[in-house]
């Protein structure tokens, strides 16, 4: 049961904090047709995946609880993977067919690119 609680509790914060991020982006640039603040928390949360697995296969900082916390839970509620989906269906729904693919690249290639720079920028780091 305390490890649901754990993944309950990081999933609320990361959920909150998705909420709060996206928000923030998207009323910062003022950008109305393309949902700039999901991709900003994508790509963020895929850095931070990248580097806190880094650091987990490198180091074996996580506890096992640790671990669903911040994996499951937060990174879990915060990563927006949902809200993209969503998100490209309205586009493709409203016949937005530049912005559509341009959403899916964007998320897709930049969000690999961030995996691969915080497992690398981690790894030199903790060396």
């Amino acid at each position: 049961m305390g490890t649901f609680l754990l993944i309950g509790t990081g999933g609320f914060l990361g959920a909150v904090m998705r909420y709060l991020l996206s928000t923030y982006v998207q009323n910062w640039t003022k950008i109305t047709q393309f949902p700039i603040g999901t991709l900003a928390v994508n790509i963020l949360g895929c850095l931070f995946i990248g580097a806190l697995a880094q650091l987990a296969e490198a180091r074996d900082v996580f506890t096992p609880e640790a671990s669903a916390f911040v994996f499951l839970g937060f990174l879990g509620a915060f990563t927006t993977f949902s809200t993209f989906s969503s998100d490209n269906f309205n586009l493709f729904q409203d016949s937005q067919s530049l912005l559509f693919y341009l959403n899916i690249g964007a998320n897709v290639i930049l969000g690999l690119g961030a995996v691969w720079a915080g497992r690398n920028l981690t790894a030199y780091f903790i060396q």
